[in-house]
């Protein structure tokens, strides 16, 4: 069902109280004249994409600013608009996001090439310049995964790719769960569709019974939680098709061999709580030996924190529990856009998270090779490759845990 522009005014004024409302529908009527009389591949008005692109955006909480042009984001590529009357209606704030997210849109990731490293060398400078530009980028690119099965099946394939090679992996950098793990599936469906079927139809029939033994198990918690006076919600998880087509693949098993597909996730209200959280879970069912990990104490790179456990739960099933404060949750749900407000207020949690973003403006005259560049990315951004670097400055694009290998002569 296709969002109207009054349900994200309303949504963004349930979030930020100072919003300006004729902004927004400003944004959509210009958005809509421009649009006028083109259509998607599917068959809808050109403008429902810009309406949904907004509406995710709203999802993850993002300013109004950012929201506008997410409205107003394809209008200097598909229409007769110029940078200049944008700028002109709307301010140069969001004439200067419309401007940076139409930039990304020209730029290529399907080869595996130098030019690939140059255009995510200008992705990353726009996002440093600008992070909102990357979130609108993301939102777009989620809609179109969303709606790419009327496209040929190689333009299919080849967005795909990209999706899994360079959006999911940068909404992961960024903390943003809530698009990376829809980008993947999405992904997966395309690229492997047997598969992912498979998967799909396999969760089906082992859901009824799954959710039961989840429910027991939730009420179990939530009892002996409230029993101990701990505030804190507690709610079944669910495990994303590509995440279990990952521990498929790696640990050479089928899906009947997956054990945990339950997962609890408890939400406190402070750390402390957490930690007594975990005790009554541990004291509930019998801990995985080597299975917990405290990300509360020592936090992911892009600062996701939580705490995470395994136990053997109710009629002796493996289960995972992720327990965290709403702030954690927020964190990990939603990333960067959790935290962004734009009101001139330091962030420094925020400059932690984005710090290597400006380290590569600071890098930027260094950097004169673009095969330097790629290198420099290799750290979280594409964990499943390796690059190898020839002495000509080409990359060859390896899976992960390939290496070097002397040729006898």
């Amino acid at each position: 069902m296709v969002t109207d522009i009054d349900t994200i005014i309303d949504s963004v004024s349930g979030y930020w109280s100072a919003v300006d409302r004729d902004t927004l529908m400003d944004a959509y009527q210009f958005a809509a004249q421009a649009h006028q009389g083109q259509q998607r591949l599917t068959g809808e008005p050109y403008i429902t994409h810009p309406l949904q692109v907004a509406n995710i955006l709203v999802m993850l909480q993002a300013d109004p600013t950012a929201v506008a042009a997410a409205l107003l984001h394809d209008t200097l590529e598909d229409t007769d608009t110029n940078l200049e009357e944008i700028t002109q209606r709307f301010g140069p704030e969001i004439g200067r996001l419309v401007q940076g997210v139409t930039k990304l849109r020209k730029l290529d990731f399907s080869t595996r090439q130098q030019q690939q490293a140059r255009n995510l060398r200008k992705m990353f400078l726009a996002m440093a310049d600008d992070i909102r530009v990357i979130l609108i980028k993301l939102a777009d690119r989620l809609h179109n995964m969303r709606t790419l099965s009327p496209l040929p099946p190689e333009k299919q394939q080849a967005t795909a790719t990209e999706t899994l090679h360079i959006f999911a992996p940068l909404a992961h950098r960024l903390g943003i769960w809530r698009l990376k793990w829809e980008l993947e599936d999405r992904a997966l469906k395309y690229l492997e569709p047997d598969t992912y079927w498979q998967i799909v139809e396999s969760l089906g029939q082992t859901r009824e019974q799954r959710e039961a033994q989840l429910e027991a198990a939730r009420h179990r918690l939530e009892e002996a939680l409230h029993h101990d006076g701990v505030s804190a919600q507690v709610e079944g998880r669910a495990k994303h098709i590509y995440s279990i087509y990952e521990k498929m693949r790696h640990q050479h098993i089928d899906f009947s061999q997956i054990a945990d597909l339950m997962a609890l996730r408890v939400i406190t209200e402070t750390v402390s709580d957490c930690y007594a959280a975990l005790g009554l879970v541990h004291s509930l069912w019998m801990p995985v030996p080597g299975m917990f990990t405290d990300y509360i104490a020592k936090p992911k790179s892009n600062r996701y924190q939580s705490l995470h456990t395994k136990v053997i739960g109710p009629h002796k099933q493996p289960l995972e529990v992720q327990i965290r404060t709403e702030q954690m949750h927020r964190r990990a749900q939603y990333g960067v856009a959790a935290h962004w407000r734009y009101k001139g207020d330091a962030d420094p949690e925020l400059d932690q998270q984005v710090s290597w973003l400006r380290q590569l403006v600071e890098l930027e005259t260094d950097l004169q090779e673009s095969h330097e560049f790629l290198e420099l990315l290799q750290l979280d951004l594409f964990q499943d490759q390796v690059f190898v670097f020839t002495p000509d400055g080409d990359v060859i694009d390896l899976p992960r845990g390939a290496g070097p290998r002397s040729m006898a002569r």
